[in-house]
């Protein structure tokens, strides 16, 4: 059946033989990835441009940029539309033969994902698309702008435009860097190469090796560094979206799972290949230069190749993670480490599918026989313990520590978040977006605190002040930023007045990691310390954690009763666990009673509310609500939420 996106491309489809050219041809379908893709690819074709392409309605929108982009607001670069593109060109980096149309060379410039900054179907129709770029060479907030049509003119004139935020730099030429961000090569020798086109496969005999690989035994140290890269992939893999773990108030107990620390670090997929490594955060940006002390280390592996999912930390005096530390290290060089916690992929086998606890042997056995000295490395294996994750909440808790990931001992690595890792904290944490600051009465002190936010149904929703945790190196960097994101009202959509009088607007792009000790009733921080700012995370990504707690049904169920009482009551939970729906809404486990010494259930409770639903919505209408959930009932562990 055809789709929007098959209809979209026929353009496209039209303008090629595909008989000739490497280009893909659309019919299958892009890699899934956790957000929306954006790529810049450099065509030395009729005439040298800059192809850009932002991911929409499963399609490539395409602009035409002839001078390329640049990183002043000033300088306006032509963009002349283009026909749309499927999502796998997005990869594609190599030649297209002369004679066919856009025939030259392509190099993948620039990639990464990018937010749109509004309606994006209402500012592609209107013509003026804005956007959040997160791309490793373009970033920050850009704008493509529709220039008033000409009588009779046929093509679309856009204009790329740097919008002015912290990114923005009259003085730097974004273009002087030019090669490939997946190959590392110039557009000479991209051209001199047989590159074409190909859509990566795991055949039928990688995966039956992968299910032997637990029983491997790590390669021989005795082996040449020939031996080593022979068969080996020419490039590290590419970026896999990362698995994410979803906050519950309760770690789950039973022995299929198994409980991890939580690092208080940056998140980090290592991709080695070819005698090359990358270094992507969580959200594909390329930080290799910035993890450069960890590469030795590395390309201590004994592997051809490897996709590893990991957190880069620093420890503190206590042996303990900490993230103000990891910042300052970053900048003025000094110890890091890498927690190791998955493998993906290992010497051309993609290990995804395998159950969790095998790819930990597997990691493992690979981080036991790295070169080098026992003990000596920066890339640390990360252990676990299997089951009673409540008592390990309790441990960690004690000492102090972040909190614990619980993970499905048996489950595949799935990108994206849910049910298979859930995290429980132990302290009171979370990422916020900046969105202004207060004015210091110091002399010389650049502000008192500053305002964060949250992302809320499209708004920022204010969440308090945070005035402590800065120190005087800290407190330059972000006057220095705050000074080029200045902005005239307020981004919150529910900032109290006596508050926005006299304070001053950011526009909305930082984001900081902040420690607090409570929530107030209004949904406000107390206390709250900055930590740092976490570049890694966009700020359209920046939710109150409470919104995605998970209660219902964490714990892996048995395949059968255990005993005579667990058959016994098999028959009563499954009459128990029948549908009942009020108001239209499935009311899950309406037997589970709500309030302590009580009788009432979850169901009675629901059914109440339908009953006084006419009288009590006029009063709650169209005003801001406050609730005390508790899943389990009233015995068990409640949350605020606003």
């Amino acid at each position: 059946m055809a789709t929007k996106a098959d209809a979209l491309l026929s353009t496209y489809r039209e303008k090629r033989d595909f008989a000739r050219t490497s280009e893909p041809s659309g019919t299958l379908a892009g890699a899934a990835g956790s957000g929306l893709a954006f790529v810049v690819q450099k065509h030395d074709a009729t005439r040298l441009h800059y192809d850009f392409r932002v991911e929409w309605e499963g399609v490539l929108k395409s602009w035409a940029v002839t001078r390329g982009p640049s990183l002043d607001p000033a300088d306006k670069r032509l963009a002349v539309r283009t026909e749309d593109h499927p999502l796998d060109y997005g990869d594609f980096e190599g030649t297209i033969p002369k004679g066919a149309y856009g025939g030259g060379t392509v190099m993948l410039w620039d990639r990464g994902t990018w937010e749109p900054h509004g309606d994006a179907e209402a500012g592609l129709a209107a013509g003026n698309l804005k956007m959040v770029l997160h791309g490793e060479r373009m970033t920050g907030r850009w704008a493509l702008i529709r220039m008033k049509p000409r009588a009779k003119e046929k093509r679309e004139n856009w204009l790329l435009i740097k919008e002015k935020d912290e990114i923005a730099d009259p003085d730097r030429d974004i273009l002087a860097t030019d090669c490939s961000v997946k190959t590392g090569r110039p557009m000479a020798a991209i051209a001199e190469g047989d590159e074409e086109w190909t859509r990566a496969t795991i055949p039928p005999s990688a995966k039956d090796k992968a299910r032997s690989a637990p029983k491997a035994e790590p390669k021989s140290k005795t082996r040449s560094a020939k031996a080593k890269t022979a068969g080996a992939s020419t490039q590290p893999p590419a970026f896999r979206p990362l698995q994410l773990a979803t906050l519950v108030s309760e770690a789950p107990a039973g022995p299929g799972w198994l409980h991890e620390m939580k690092y208080d670090g940056y998140r980090v997929e290592i991709a080695v290949g070819g005698g090359r490594t990358r270094l992507f955060t969580r959200t594909g940006l390329d930080w290799t230069d910035r993890f450069a002390a960890l590469l030795p280390a590395v390309a201590a592996l004994r592997c051809d190749s490897a996709l590893i999912d990991g957190e880069v930390v620093a420890f503190d005096g206590d042996g303990k993670t900490d993230f103000s530390e990891l910042q300052k290290r970053l900048k003025d060089g000094g110890d890091l480490a890498c927690l190791c916690f998955d493998i993906l992929a290992l010497d051309g086998t993609d290990l995804a599918m395998e159950p969790l606890h095998k790819r930990k042997v597997i990691l493992k056995a690979l981080l036991d026989g790295q070169d080098g000295k026992k003990g000596e490395s920066l890339l640390l294996y990360s252990d676990h313990v299997r089951g009673n994750g409540p008592a390990m909440v309790e441990q960690i808790r004690q000492a102090g520590l972040e909190g614990i990931v619980s993970k499905k001992a048996d489950a595949p690595y799935r990108s994206g978040r849910g049910k298979d890792w859930l995290k429980t904290k132990c302290t009171r944490r979370q990422e916020f977006v900046i969105g202004g600051f207060s004015p210091s009465a110091k002399k010389g002190r650049a502000f008192s605190s500053i305002l964060v936010g949250v992302r809320e149904g499209g708004e920022l929703r204010y969440r308090g002040r945070v005035g402590s945790g800065f120190d005087d190196d800290t407190l330059r960097v972000l006057k220095e930023k705050f000074s080029l994101m200045a902005g005239k009202a307020s981004p919150f959509s529910d900032l109290p007045a006596a508050i926005a009088r006299t304070s001053r607007f950011l526009e909305p792009t930082l984001v900081a990691e902040v420690d607090f000790a409570e929530m107030t009733a209004d949904g406000h921080v107390r206390h709250g310390v900055f930590k740092g700012l976490r570049e890694d995370k966009p700020p359209a990504d920046i939710v109150d954690e409470a919104t995605g707690l998970v209660e219902d049904d964490v714990e892996p169920k048995p395949s059968k009763p255990r005993n005579a009482s667990a058959a016994e009551a098999a028959p009563r939970r499954a009459a128990t666990a029948s549908k009942e729906v009020v108001a239209g809404i499935t009311v899950t486990h309406p037997e589970r009673t709500v309030f302590d010494a009580s009788t009432v259930t979850k169901l009675d409770l629901a059914r109440y509310y339908e009953a006084v639903a006419p009288r009590m919505l006029a009063h709650l209408s169209g005003r801001p609500l406050s609730l005390v959930r508790c899943p389990s009932g009233t015995q068990r562990k409640c949350f605020f939420q606003k």
